[in-house]
């Protein structure tokens, strides 16, 4: 029997995609908002595509601040804007 692949939606396009291929961004339970690369950080996640369209789009309509219901601080965008640039989506 195959295992079940799970599927996530990214907060910019919207599609649901495997988890793995995807980056997520964690609310810790302290409300602290970070990157999780291995996706096993406690807390809220959200998750988005390693495309620099789907970032924008999600920046633009502000899908991570609505989901975290708090503001998300600029250092956030910037390490997933260099994850991208560097062609590394997720582990």
């Amino acid at each position: 029997m195959q295992r079940k692949i799970p599927m996530r939606q990214c907060v910019g396009c919207r599609e649901m995609k495997p988890k793995k291929e995807l980056i997520r961004v964690v609310k810790s339970p302290e409300g602290v908002i970070s990157l999780d690369f291995r996706g096993k950080a406690p807390g809220r996640g959200a998750y988005v595509c390693p495309d620099p369209a789907c970032l924008k789009r999600a920046m633009k309509s502000k899908a991570l601040e609505r989901t975290f219901e708090t503001s998300i601080p600029p250092e956030i965008y910037d390490g997933l804007i260099a994850r991208m640039e560097a062609g590394d989506g997720g582990d």
